[in-house]
């Protein structure tokens, strides 16, 4: 799974080295993706790194090599990039299919936080089962809970959450957020004037307060699956 921000990137170095023959600068990755800091682009850029996307080349200037495209940059109709906060639901195919025993069959996404944020990591093909009555309208999918912050309310790690996509949430809710753009993370929605409050359900994890434009809602949760 690539964040907008990831694919952003990764499609900005590949327009720029084809048309330069050379990667963009680090000043002009933060330029293009509006970022604050570059700090930010180490970061997407370690991401796209760790998925094999990109590599670093040492010793050497600007050194980015770009090792593969995914399919839908290709100009691929078979295949579309799961971003994590990006396409509108008319835009894709739905995420459940209805089969037999009053089951729905969801896609599993990966994984997704419930501690220090990470980047969400998905393996679309993996499905999961869930009653039917767990979903209701609107598209859903689920994820795979790494990490210890929501244990007090009683989602454990290697727990299966079931999602349901919405930009809009609740005082109260549990979402998936994204945080600036690349950090995902499943935490309960505290919103006040314009600062929103990630809480954690685990004394361990302090409470994380953002500019609002810093977080944006991906998801509810609406069901879960304990992992024994």
């Amino acid at each position: 799974m690539l964040t907008k921000k990831q694919l952003d990137l990764l499609e900005f170095i590949h327009k720029r080295v084809q048309r330069d023959g050379v990667p963009p600068s680090f000043d002009e990755m933060k330029e293009a993706l509006d970022l604050r800091s570059k700090s930010g682009i180490h970061r997407l850029i370690t991401a796209l790194e760790e998925r094999g996307f990109i590599r670093r080349l040492a010793h050497r200037a600007r050194a980015l090599e770009i090792v593969k495209l995914p399919d839908a940059m290709q100009g691929n109709s078979g295949f579309s990039p799961r971003v994590i906060d990006g396409d509108k639901p008319d835009q894709r195919p739905p995420a459940a299919m209805e089969i037999s025993g009053g089951a729905v069959e969801l896609s599993l996404m990966g994984k997704i936080a419930a501690g220090v944020p990470i980047e969400a990591v998905s393996d679309a093909n993996n499905k999961v089962h869930v009653p039917q009555s767990m979903v209701g309208q609107g598209a859903h999918y689920a994820l795979e809970v790494k990490g210890n912050s929501m244990i007090d309310a009683g989602i454990n790690e290697g727990d299966v959450v079931v999602i349901r996509e919405t930009s809009v949430a609740e005082n109260g809710d549990i979402v998936v957020a994204v945080v600036e753009g690349y950090e995902a993370t499943l935490k309960r929605f505290r919103k006040k004037d314009k600062m929103i409050a990630l809480e954690a359900a685990n004394p361990a994890y302090e409470t994380r307060v953002f500019r609002e434009e810093q977080v944006e809602v991906q998801g509810r949760l609406v069901g879960l699956i304990r992992s024994y």
